[in-house]
């Protein structure tokens, strides 16, 4: 199973538009660490702050504002938010 997080830096307003980004629901929270097992893939793409997100056994990924992001299935995982954030995000 891949445990790759796939993050595409700044897509183009065309590209957001074609996933429906700006439709789907926001999420947020403030500084702080947790962790998260996901049950199934997520894109979401960060609107403001920073997180650090560390794949169980795996080297650790920064995702900031203007990043959009794919976690995998079944993914676990810690979030170390460094600054507040907010995303549109989609499961599935």
């Amino acid at each position: 199973m891949s445990q790759v997080i796939q993050i595409e830096t700044n897509p183009g307003q065309e590209r957001l538009a074609g996933l429906g980004v700006l439709s789907w629901p926001t999420w947020g929270a403030g500084v702080s660490s947790f962790p998260w097992t996901y049950g199934d893939s997520e894109t979401c793409y960060i609107l403001e702050g920073a997180v650090t997100v560390t794949p169980d056994g795996s080297q650790p990924v920064s995702i900031k504002a203007g990043d959009l992001v794919t976690f995998p299935a079944g993914m676990s995982c810690t979030w170390d938010i460094t600054a507040p954030i907010r995303k549109h995000y989609r499961f599935g």
